[in-house]
């Protein structure tokens, strides 16, 4: 495998373990100290400040005037429809609704890459999708973890939907702008962007904290939340992003409900057994049939392929 290519799969998992992590720090987070506004806000402006202290050290890049605007859309989509939409969704709706709608992201992210990147949806790719879902949704619907009692919800179940699907946009529209500038310069602009958007949304309740009551373990919370799961993990991501398929990086996606899985075991709170077995061999069987499918730049070389074939025999 090329260096590049596995240095863009290992960012990738990497990024999904933080965020794997990252589920049930931020529903104690939600549950004890801040409201979904409050969170929200303090991942998007905390990453845009550590996004602009870290460009300081960067080399400096000008950005075209023109694709301000389409930073501001990627922004819009990869970070502030995403993250709103999906924390709001996560607190009305039951975690195993949530769960169970973010496994729909391979598959959405699949038809948007036919629609944006014409990408092909051959057979192997489809299987591979539908075989992690299955896994996937197999392990959220077996988890002990999940069950505390809140009901379902229409309105949070759309808001969860629509985060997966603007991330979805997010990883195939905007993929050039990864390729034309570094991944600190786009994260400063998309941070900075996507924080004014919040704002408006979130000023009273951040203005209704009483910042001196939250405990220590809240702040270290909090900042794992901002500096862990938001910094680090869009840090990552854009180095995956630029030499991974759209459907291949939004399949680790599925890492997340295992890493879960095996934290509420260790913890006491779930038990291991075949099925969650089953459940990872499918979703890693799923993986890699999605890795070793055919690209549409394969699909486009064999057709010349039989092109020239078919004229020289």
């Amino acid at each position: 495998m090329d260096r590049k290519i596995l240095k863009g799969h290992i960012a990738i998992i990497a990024a999904n373990v933080l965020f794997g992590l990252n589920v049930p720090i931020s529903k104690n987070v939600l549950q004890e100290y801040l409201s979904p506004y409050s969170l929200t806000f303090f991942r998007m402006a905390g990453a845009c400040i550590l996004f602009w202290l870290v460009s300081l050290f960067v080399k400096q890049q000008k950005i075209k005037a023109k694709d301000f605007f389409f930073i501001f859309l990627a922004s819009m989509f990869g970070i502030f429809i995403n993250q709103f939409s999906f924390i709001q969704g996560l607190s009305i709706t039951s975690p195993v609704n949530a769960a169970l709608i973010v496994t729909l992201t391979p598959i959405l992210t699949m038809i948007v890459s036919f629609i944006f990147l014409r990408e092909p949806i051959t057979g192997k790719k489809a299987g591979g999708v539908l075989m992690g879902a299955t896994g996937a949704i197999l392990l959220v619907l077996t988890s002990h973890t999940l069950a505390n009692g809140i009901s379902g919800n229409m309105r949070g179940d759309v808001f969860c939907f629509t985060s997966c699907l603007s991330y979805a946009i997010y990883l195939t529209a905007f993929r050039w702008l990864i390729d034309r500038y570094h991944p600190v310069t786009l994260m400063k602009w998309m941070f900075l962007f996507a924080s004014m958007l919040c704002l408006p949304f979130s000023y009273e309740s951040i203005t209704q904290i009483n910042y001196s009551e939250l405990p220590v373990l809240g702040y270290l919370e909090i900042a794992y939340v901002v500096v862990g799961a938001t910094f680090i993990t869009y840090l990552l991501i854009p180095i995956g992003q630029k030499v991974l398929r759209p459907t291949v990086l939004v399949m680790y996606n599925y890492m997340q409900p295992i890493l879960t899985t095996c934290i509420a075991i260790i913890f006491g709170l779930d038990t291991f057994g075949y099925v969650k077995v089953i459940s990872g061999i499918l979703i890693f069987s799923g993986v890699y049939l999605t890795i070793k499918s055919k690209s549409r730049a394969q699909v486009e070389a064999e057709k010349k392929q039989e092109s020239l074939q078919r004229y020289y025999f």
